[in-house]
């Protein structure tokens, strides 16, 4: 078995993106790892260097500027980066830029491409999240929090990177169809010093709209984000990543939540009362097919 790993990547120095830890969390499990450096002087692609691996092959991009509304661009650079694995490849493992792989799902995930590797049925394997926000201390726990995602996908052509680059598609829009693994994607996209999140979704927030930044997406003051504005977080007590030690000792902000005074809205607890009594989450949308 074969399997190449693939990711995107611009301004990872300038907006504090986790590169290094998504990349390298990912590495145990691939013969290969493609990434596509799109045009920034902020040191991003002499980062990704020193990594030092053998594994990891640097494509050059230039992010295409007249796809910027719904993050169309970040689709293309995906699909860019995709196209480049090798050709006998069985399976491509996607990790975003501030996602991370933790070391005690590799066994999990090894395993279920090992047995559905042959099933060409199986288009993809799907993922748990979880969501941090404002520290390494908290994950987001409502409905504003997408729980699964495409992260695994057959090497297959025909499949392409849907509107932002969320999720995967194929042929004429068709969902794939994908088997549920129990294992976590931790994602850091939240978790910056305010200033530097703020930075950061202002930068990244013109790639949603022609007008730049999209409201609708992220919320902030005129001097740092606020990370306050937030309905309901849970106290996070597990492990992190073991890449991801470093970083999070370098932290240097405060961000404390009173969970006590979560804002849980209707909606959730309704969702919340079904899955108690069902053990299924229901009405969340979902970008795939489960067989």
């Amino acid at each position: 078995m074969k399997v190449s790993g693939f990711s995107f990547i611009k301004n990872a120095v300038r907006f504090g993106y986790p590169i290094i830890e998504s990349i390298t969390s990912v590495l145990p499990l691939c013969d290969e790892f493609v990434i596509a450096i799109g045009d920034c002087d902020d040191g991003t692609k002499e980062l990704v260097k020193g990594i030092n691996d053998p594994k990891i092959k640097i494509i050059d991009t230039v992010w295409d500027e007249n796809l910027r509304t719904g993050g169309k661009v970040l689709a293309a650079e995906t699909d860019k980066a995709f196209k480049a694995i090798a050709p006998d490849s069985d399976w491509a493992f996607y990790i975003q830029g501030d996602e991370v792989l933790h070391e005690k799902y590799i066994g999990t995930v090894q395993e279920a491409m090992i047995k559905y590797k042959d099933n060409l049925k199986v288009d993809g394997l799907l993922f748990k999240y979880k969501h941090f926000w404002g520290s390494f201390d908290y994950t987001g726990d409502s409905s504003r929090w997408y729980r699964n995602e495409i992260r695994v996908i057959r090497n297959d052509k025909s499949i392409y990177s849907y509107r932002d680059a969320q999720g995967f598609r194929k042929g004429d829009n068709q969902k794939l169809n994908v088997k549920p693994i129990d294992a976590y994607i931790y994602h850091y996209g939240w978790v910056r010093e305010p200033k530097a999140m703020q930075n950061k979704a202002m930068g990244v927030g013109k790639y949603w709209s022609e007008e730049g930044y999209d409201e609708k997406k992220v919320v902030f003051d005129k001097n740092e984000f606020d990370y306050g504005k937030i309905d309901v977080l849970r106290k996070f007590t597990e492990t992190h990543p073991a890449v991801m030690k470093e970083r999070i000792a370098k932290k240097n902000w405060q961000f404390d939540y009173d969970i006590s005074k979560n804002k849980i809205k209707l909606k959730d607890r309704f969702k919340n009362s079904l899955e108690k009594l069902t053990g299924k989450r229901f009405f969340d949308y979902k970008n795939y097919h489960i067989i």
